[in-house]
């Protein structure tokens, strides 16, 4: 029976972060050699892409996938399976006019975008155009991904962002490598790229560059329908699990237009948050380049003494023509969008816990049971405070190595002076990152979606205040964006939480939430600080020695121990919980041994 195809709250969640963490692998796998072959102004052409599909597309998005799992899961709940069903139909309609209304947005967006817009090069065209239809595609597979995580089921999803990623992959680095080595042979042969006659290495790249980015945008389209493809295919193979028995015995669905309101209804405030959060990112895209551009303007000598190695080191590599201080804008932010794929890696993991507590919790809440509603809200915020802080302070104390070890050698290694203090500032504000969307899904689920709404606002005007007047500082330049995002995490976290604290009158033990974890990680960090520097310092590295050199076995090293100090640590403290474990593959056993040696809290 359906019922019992359920997914706990942690197992769901350990389904879908498996498979977020095969997808990181594969965007490490593909991030770090495109950075490579396209160098960092062509990552940042990658980036203005992605910065106004990512808003278009999460507005098409926004609120809707929330919908659909809530609705379900709330269906399912009562025992109406019919109208579960029905949703999920109702879903696909509304997703593929969605889609295709996201879809022309952007396309409709793309020139005045990349030819009006202050810091953004016209230059970025090619790669918005290429990456529009994706909009479409990830829109209809969302509703097959709502409806299946309204039934608990995070299998689907799982595998078919692997899928996705795995397309985008293969097809977008194979892409951006054939272009880029085409427009490079053209050059070396007769100076001529692509029809066009160039004077310099520096001159062909600025031509070859946008064009190999816009091949790799072009891969994430590909990794969308490669996805949409597999959950046709499951959909039709395995169904939904609804037995004849469960259907004959549900009522009658509502009428389709009826859910169609209901599902619209419930997705206008998430709609309404998102359009404030990505409008504000968008804004933020464009103030951060432009006040970028006016720090540089305005005392380009001390922001260069500021940068003055790396930038060094990409001008004898013909990488950086300072005298264009548009190019200068673009590198640093490059260096920054460098520093994002760090920043937002724990998140995307953690995320997960609030994809699966969403429709357990609306279920919970249907039915009015407390007790279950009390125990998914402390288990999402403990898992996420156990995940986020050891990873976070980590990559804090590790960030030098880290990007020493993926960057060293490769030509974006004259911007690892820039990213260090960028990574290291993230690093410690992870915690707070990675419980974020969690609590807002939780939100949702109990039917408060107006809260992060509310959140957002307050946070996004303190965002965008803080972005407009520390990046303008030649001083602080680039590092005022960094400020500026913590603030607005810490902002709306903080009235998230206190929120949904009050809401559904829960009592958080914050000291096997927050404090155990937070004590253990320090551990772990420092852990890994000392250890690294220690077997840095007995055994020299040379980063020319690429992944095999000291450098690389000691960070190695220092992560296996940090990891061991921590595990220890908790089990001392206490910092687990039974159900916790339990959610581990043979967790049973695993918690039965601890509980018999009095190590579970």
């Amino acid at each position: 029976m359906a019922t019992e195809k359920k997914q706990s709250v942690l197992n769901g969640a350990m389904v879908l972060m498996v498979g977020v963490l095969l997808v990181k692998l594969i965007g490490v796998l593909f991030k770090i050699p495109l950075t490579d072959i396209i160098g960092s102004v062509g990552r940042g052409y990658f980036s203005s892409a992605y910065e106004v599909y990512t808003p278009i597309f999460a507005i098409s998005m926004a609120g809707l996938p929330v919908a659909v799992s809530r609705m379900v899961a709330e269906n399912v709940a009562l025992n109406k399976f019919r109208e579960a069903r029905q949703v999920f139909k109702v879903s696909q309609r509304i997703f593929i006019i969605v889609g295709l209304a996201g879809t022309g947005v952007l396309l409709l967006a793309a020139y005045p975008y990349t030819h009006l817009v202050p810091g953004v090069s016209s230059k970025s065209l090619p790669a918005v155009l290429c990456v529009a239809p994706s909009i479409f595609f990830c829109c209809y597979m969302s509703a097959y991904r709502g409806y299946y995580e309204g039934l608990r089921n995070m299998t689907p999803t799982a595998i078919s962002q692997v899928v996705e990623a795995l397309g985008k992959l293969l097809i977008g680095l194979a892409l951006a490598k054939v272009i880029f080595s085409t427009g490079m042979s053209q050059y070396e042969a007769n100076s001529v790229v692509f029809g066009t006659k160039v004077a310099s290495q520096t001159e062909a790249q600025s031509i070859i560059s946008p064009l190999a980015a816009a091949g790799a945008v072009l891969g994430v389209t590909c990794g969308s329908i490669l996805s949409n493809v597999f959950l046709i295919v499951y959909y039709k193979i395995k169904g939904d699990g609804f037995t004849r028995v469960q259907l004959a015995n549900s009522p009658r669905s509502a009428d389709g237009s009826v859910l169609a309101k209901n599902m619209i209804k419930l997705a206008i405030p998430l709609v309404i948050s998102a359009l404030i959060l990505n409008i504000t990112n968008l804004i933020d895209t464009i103030t951060i380049q432009a006040r970028l551009a006016a720090a540089i303007d305005g005392d380009f000598e001390t922001v260069f003494k500021m940068h003055e190695v790396a930038m060094t080191r990409a001008v004898n590599s013909s990488r950086l023509d300072i005298s264009n201080h548009t190019d200068v804008v673009k590198y640093l932010w490059g260096a920054y969008g460098a520093a994002l794929d760090f920043r937002n890696l724990v998140p995307q993991i953690t995320v997960q816990l609030g994809v699966s507590a969403l429709p357990a919790l609306a279920a919970a809440w249907a039915v009015k049971d407390n007790k279950s509603i009390t125990s998914t809200i402390e288990t999402v915020i403990r898992i996420g405070m156990l995940i986020a802080l050891p990873a976070g302070i980590g990559m804090a104390s590790l960030a030098e190595p880290i990007l020493t070890v993926i960057y060293g050698t490769g030509e974006f290694s004259d911007a690892i002076s820039v990213v260090v203090p960028i990574m290291t500032a993230y690093g410690l504000a992870t915690c707070i990152m990675a419980v974020s969307t969690p609590i807002v899904n939780m939100l949702q689920a109990i039917g408060r979606p107006d809260i992060p709404v509310k959140s957002v606002i307050v946070g996004a005007i303190c965002k965008l205040v803080c972005n407009f007047i520390l990046v303008g500082i030649p001083e602080v330049n680039v590092y005022g964006a960094v400020a500026g995002t913590i603030l607005f995490y810490v902002v709306i976290v903080s009235i998230n939480l206190i929120s949904l604290i009050r809401v559904a009158k829960v009592r958080i033990n914050w000291v096997s939430v927050f404090f155990k974890p937070l004590f253990c990680a320090s551990l772990c960090g420092l852990t890994a600080f000392t250890t690294n520097a220690l077997l840095n310092k007995l055994f020299p590295s040379d980063p020319s020695d690429g992944l095999l050199s000291m450098g690389t076995i000691a960070m190695v090293a220092a992560v296996g121990l940090a990891v061991v100090v921590y595990v220890i640590s908790l089990l001392v403290f206490k910092g687990l919980a039974k159900d916790d474990v339990m959610s581990l593959p043979k967790g049973e056993k695993i918690a039965k041994t601890l509980e018999k040696y009095k190590l579970l809290g």
